[in-house]
C-alpha cells in the first residue's frame, strides 16, 4: 500500500512539514554533492549506539562530534533516493492535517522527540552496535502514531496491488495506520530484521513516542478527534 493524499491539501499552510522537507531534501543534496553523484553518509553525523553506551568507535581520522548530538544530526541524513523520497511522501501526506492541528511549534517538538525516542528504540535492540542509522523514518512514524490519535477515520487514498493492475483505493486512517504499525512490529520481531537495513524497531519506537506524545501535546484537542 503506498498512501498518496488524505484529501486536505488546500486546507492551509503547513510551513513546520514544509520545512523539515526541505532541510531533509537540501542534506540529501549536499550529501550528493560530497559524494560526486553518490550519497555519502557522514559516519560521524550518523547514529551508532555503541557511540552512545559504548561498544564502537570511529576511525582516528573522523571528527567526532558528542555522541548525544547525533540523535538529532541522524534523522537529516539519507541513505538512497528511495529512502528520502519514501519519508517525504509520509510527510506529505500525513503532516500538513496533523500541523495544522497541532500547531508549528508542537508539531516540531513531536517530530524532533519521536526521533530520538526512535534512535533510542533502535539501540535497544544492541546497545552497543557499530552499524550507523541515519534517515527521518523515526520522526515520520511519531506523525503517524499522532495522526492517528487526532484524525482515525479521515480517509486516506492509497495505491494498492490488485492482481496485475494498481489501484487506488480510499480506508480510514485507523486502518491504514494500524496495519502499517502492525507490519512494522512484525518485522522488527523477525531474525532477519537486524541485517536488513531497515531500522523496524525505531520505526516501532517513533510511532508509540507520537501515541504517547499527542495527547500530552494537546489534550484539550482529543475531544474533536473525529477525522
Amino acid at each position: 500500500m503506498l498512501p498518496i493524499s488524505d484529501g486536505s491539501k488546500g486546507e492551509g499552510p503547513a510551513m513546520a512539514t514544509l520545512t523539515f522537507m526541505s532541510l531533509f531534501a537540501g542534506c540529501f543534496l549536499l550529501q550528493l554533492y560530497l559524494g560526486s553523484g553518490q550519497p555519502v553518509v557522514p559516519v560521524n553525523l550518523a547514529f551508532m549506539p555503541g557511540l552512545l553506551f559504548g561498544g564502537a568507535s570511529l576511525p582516528e581520522n573522523v571528527p567526532v562530534i558528542p555522541p548525544p548530538a547525533t540523535l538529532i544530526s541522524y534523522m537529516f541524513l539519507h541513505g538512497g533516493w528511495m529512502h528520502l523520497l519514501g519519508n517525504l511522501l509520509y510527510m506529505w501526506v500525513f503532516g500538513p492535517k496533523l500541523e495544522r492541528t497541532l500547531g508549528p511549534g508542537r508539531f516540531t517538538v513531536l517530530f524532533i522527540v519521536s526521533a530520538v525516542v526512535a534512535a533510542l528504540a533502535q539501540a535497544w535492540t544492541d546497545p552497543s552496535s557499530s552499524v550507523p542509522m541515519v534517515g527521518a523514518s523515526g520522526g515520520v512514524s511519531g506523525i503517524l502514531g499522532a495522526y492517528l490519535v487526532f484524525h482515525p477515520r479521515t480517509e486516506i487514498s492509497l495505491i494498492v496491488p490488485v492482481l496485475i493492475v494498481m489501484r487506488v483505493v480510499c480506508l480510514p486512517a485507523y486502518v491504514v495506520l494500524a496495519a502499517w504499525f502492525l507490519l512494522q512490529l512484525l518485522y522488527a520481531n523477525l531474525p532477519s530484521a537486524a541485517g536488513g537495513g531497515i531500522a523496524f524497531s525505531a520505526h516501532v519506537g517513533g510511532f508509540v513516542a507520537g501515541l504517547v506524545l499527542a495527547p500530552l501535546l494537546a489534550p484539550r484537542l482529543l475531544r474533536y478527534a473525529r477525522a
